[in-house]
């Protein structure tokens, strides 16, 4: 192996970790994590974004006191440690009351009201882990300390029908608003995070100072905008979708997709997608700008961002067939009871199965894929010194 970059000692570089959602699955982000501290232990990332359980894992990562290495180390232990029944609850009475209600309120028409259904699933649990977690003052003090530039955010909202940037860093940065997306200077706190993970209709949306909000995957179609308008111009990308496959039928015409399979389909829109097409339009304006002579400047505002975009080796979702019932029953018996043992249903799994067995295969696997592509990830971040 050729020599490790030198530590970054400064975060006034351009280097950014862009870390998108996927429920469950951010545990490969992890695995990467691990092999790159391991590797450049004293690393110093300046600007991190987060969207959805990204950030839960960027939020970690900017509050942690210490090295990159045992800020990452501590994230590992924390998803080691952690169970379906420290993210959610699923009680059945609930469940059948809710499901009843919605039924009632959408046959009469009455989807307002102080009865409205909230939410499937309860994230009690995960307010009550993060906020054991996460002391969301170091947030403060690592930007104060200058160790930290910025930690950005993403969540939607309900009100605006757009996705809001939520920024905390130096105050010289200037927001932004765009047709679909704008940011906001705020203090990020627990409520912050948990917004961004509330999936819609499977979790409450939370309520933050303007409105509600819940999953910033879903109208975050731009998830490395906000690294960008934050000054980088190396950004690495950790994607949960392995590399596409040629297109083939995954059942025999005539067999009707179950609702788990939809489902799947549904979730793997709002997690995976946005940061494929965002890469792709990214490469695009790169090359327009390469294109261009050398004696006329780059339109206003546009630059060349270096990006190292990293995927799974393996299907995540298919890492997750056969495991359901490492879930709790209540959500086993619904999952089974909409198709969830169906083959194209495994992706559904991958989002809810936080257990050990589904977890730690992710992180051994996010290890293993950043282990393969070293030479490629040093090369990246030599370019950073």
């Amino acid at each position: 192996m050729s020599q490790k970059p030198e530590p970054k000692g400064s975060p006034s570089a351009d280097l950014a970790l862009v870390l998108s959602g996927g429920g469950a699955r951010a545990c490969y982000q992890v695995g990467v994590l691990v092999a790159i501290a391991e590797r450049v232990p004293e690393l110093q990332v300046p600007i991190l974004t987060g969207v959805s359980a990204g950030a839960i894992n960027a939020a970690s990562l900017a509050a942690h006191p210490g090295t990159f290495q045992s800020a990452v180390g501590t994230l590992r232990r924390q998803w080691k440690q952690l169970t379906s029944d420290q993210v959610y609850a699923v009680r059945p009475i609930s469940v059948v009351r809710s499901s009843l209600r919605w039924l009632f309120k959408t046959l009469f028409g009455r989807g307002s009201g102080p009865g409205v259904v909230r939410g499937l699933m309860d994230m009690d649990p995960l307010r009550r882990h993060l906020g054991k977690s996460i002391v969301f003052e170091g947030i403060t003090q690592n930007i104060a300390a200058k160790r930290l530039a910025a930690l950005a955010l993403s969540a939607t909202s309900y009100s605006e029908g757009r996705a809001v940037t939520f920024i905390q860093g130096c105050e010289e940065i200037p927001a932004w608003q765009r047709s679909l997306r704008r940011s906001v200077h705020t203090e990020i706190r627990l409520d912050h995070v948990l917004a961004s993970a509330a999936i819609p209709i499977v979790f409450p949306a939370v309520k933050l100072e303007d409105g509600f909000y819940g999953d910033g995957s879903v109208r975050q179609i731009a998830p490395l905008a906000p690294a960008i308008h934050l000054g980088a111009r190396r950004l690495i990308a950790i994607s949960m979708r392995s590399p596409r496959q040629p297109w083939a039928p995954s059942v025999p015409i005539g067999d009707y997709p179950a609702a788990a399979e939809v489902m799947s389909l549904l979730f793997s829109s709002i997690f995976l997608d946005h940061l494929d097409a965002d890469s792709e339009r990214l490469k695009l304006v790169n090359r327009l700008l390469a294109e261009l002579p050398s004696n006329r400047p780059p339109p206003q505002g546009v630059r060349t961002v270096d990006l190292l975009l990293l995927r799974p080796s393996r299907d995540l979702g298919v890492l997750a067939r056969g495991l359901e019932a490492k879930l709790p029953r209540v959500v086993r018996l619904l999952v089974q009871g909409i198709g969830g043992r169906r083959e194209g249903a495994s992706d559904l799994l991958s989002y809810l199965l936080f257990e050990p067995p589904y977890t730690e295969v992710l992180m051994e696997v996010g290890y293993s894929d950043a282990v393969a592509q070293w030479s490629e990830i040093e090369q990246f971040m030599a370019q950073c010194d």
